[in-house]
């Protein structure tokens, strides 16, 4: 496949989001709030282009930071850290991926955090779907520092624009998104 800057694989991602993702109507978030629109970002990141996509923009985004681990929060970081793990193996850049789950699960290993071991003072990015107020990645880095990792930065694929940035900031957290709900004409 020939290799695409990161302005057409935007575009097209973009075109997507707009298609297929976003939907209107009267929606109940995970805050609580009700929004005019959804965006389902899962109807994009669990379809073969979607994924490509998404992790392809996500490891130029990353392709010059000293890191060591991509993940994020269950259920929108999902299918995103496992098409990032499988490209960069493609592209001979392999980097660890995780998920992290809302509390440790009871049985089994009993972790919160799934995926490679990650070591204390590893440096990790954090990723999601859409961010809203933020708090699913403020409570993902917090899953993190308790292990001793490190976590600056998380990387969105739409930011709602409803609080999102700011609440990161106050936890020293920087978001990077690659669309605002503005650019998709909301």
């Amino acid at each position: 496949m020939e290799k695409q800057s990161l302005d057409e694989l935007k575009a097209r991602l973009s075109t997507l989001l707009k298609v297929k993702a976003l939907k209107k109507g009267r929606f109940v978030l995970s805050s609580g709030k009700t929004s005019n629109y959804y965006l389902d970002g899962r109807i994009i990141t669990l379809t073969p282009e979607g994924a490509y996509l998404v992790a392809s923009i996500i490891l130029e985004l990353v392709k010059d930071k000293d890191i060591d681990a991509i993940g994020g929060p269950t259920l929108g970081a999902d299918p995103i850290v496992g098409a990032v793990a499988a490209l960069s193996h493609m592209h001979k850049t392999p980097i660890k991926t995780f998920i992290i789950r809302k509390s440790a699960k009871g049985h089994g290993m009993q972790r919160q955090i799934e995926g490679p071991q990650l070591n204390r003072g590893s440096k990790a990015i954090l990723v999601d779907d859409v961010a809203t107020t933020g708090k699913s990645l403020i409570e993902a880095k917090q899953a993190l520092q308790d292990l001793g990792v490190k976590v600056q930065e998380a990387i969105v694929i739409v930011d709602r624009r409803e609080g999102a940035e700011e609440n990161l900031a106050k936890d020293g957290l920087k978001l990077k998104s690659i669309f605002s709900i503005e650019d998709l004409g909301v």
